[in-house]
């Protein structure tokens, strides 16, 4: 049993709850995050995506378990190492989403129609769009705008459009070196394991990625000279420039393999980097 509800958790992919913090940035970016009742309804948007998006993983890894079993490392996730049963998996995934669409319906209509549009999306993304070239890739990436939209119709604050270009190309960026490390990781066998990954050659992913990394720092400068809070938030740029410099570093020198979300947790320097940039932020917004 102990084994089971371990496997039930791991399912769940807690790991990738890292990702839902994006929720909070319209209510952080409006300096009221720290007004009771948006700070409850905020807390309460990002359990319900972190609810959300588990039960998309869950969907997504039942149709991919096939070729997950061919992968050095899925192969070990609950459902393709037959951890947990495949028919439990499925009332857990539609469980969790259905609970959570519930939730978001109770906070508001927008929230809720934010998280219908990122369920079809990923739905979309699971059946067929993962299957076409870039746009993949993009669909993987609307999920951090998805987050962040929704975190300001959760509580009613305006989404500013510099915020949601620069989560894009951020996203694009990491969903780039996933994309990147993927192909890596299995070399001559990645058509094999996925047919969409023999569309990427890495002088393909590598010009993408210059330029995403790019677009990432111009779009984070303008939006700090635009967020309408004090200029002082371009004291900030360093530590982006920084975070996104280590990643290339990551990827390229450090030849690393690992998912973003693994990298951000794992890479000191990366992860240092992240927390001072929030302490900074927070601190000339409050």
């Amino acid at each position: 049993m102990r084994k089971l509800i371990f496997g039930i958790i791991r399912l769940a992919r807690p790991v990738q709850w890292v990702k839902n913090v994006f929720v909070a940035a319209a209510p952080v970016y409006a300096g009221q995050i720290f007004v009771p009742e948006i700070f409850g309804r905020t807390l309460a948007a990002v359990l319900l995506f972190c609810a959300l998006s588990s039960g998309v993983y869950i969907i997504n890894d039942y149709f991919d378990m096939a070729r997950d079993r061919e992968h050095p490392v899925k192969k070990n996730r609950p459902l393709p190492s037959g951890q947990v049963p495949v028919p439990l998996a499925l009332i857990v995934g539609f469980a969790l989403l259905a609970g959570s669409l519930f939730g978001c319906a109770v906070i508001s209509r927008g929230l809720l129609a934010v998280a219908a549009a990122y369920v079809s999306v990923n739905g979309l993304y699971t059946l067929w769009w993962k299957h076409v070239v870039v746009l993949d890739i993009m669909c993987v990436a609307s999920g951090f705008v998805f987050r962040v939209a929704a975190g300001g119709l959760a509580v009613g604050v305006p989404v500013r459009p510099w915020i949601l270009l620069c989560t894009l190309c951020l996203a694009l960026l990491i969903s780039l070196g996933k994309r990147r490390g993927e192909a890596q990781l299995l070399g001559e066998n990645a058509a094999k394991h996925r047919r969409i990954l023999g569309e990427y050659p890495a002088p393909f992913l590598d010009v993408l990625i210059v330029i995403v990394a790019g677009m990432t720092l111009i779009t984070y400068c303008l939006f700090t000279f635009h967020s309408g809070h004090s200029e002082k938030l371009m004291l900030t740029i360093p530590f982006v420039l920084y975070g996104v410099f280590r990643y290339l570093y990551l990827l390229y020198v450090a030849g690393s393999t690992d998912a973003p979300e693994v990298l951000i947790l794992n890479d000191k320097p990366l992860a240092a980097a992240s927390v001072l940039w929030a302490v900074l932020s927070a601190a000339l917004f409050y």
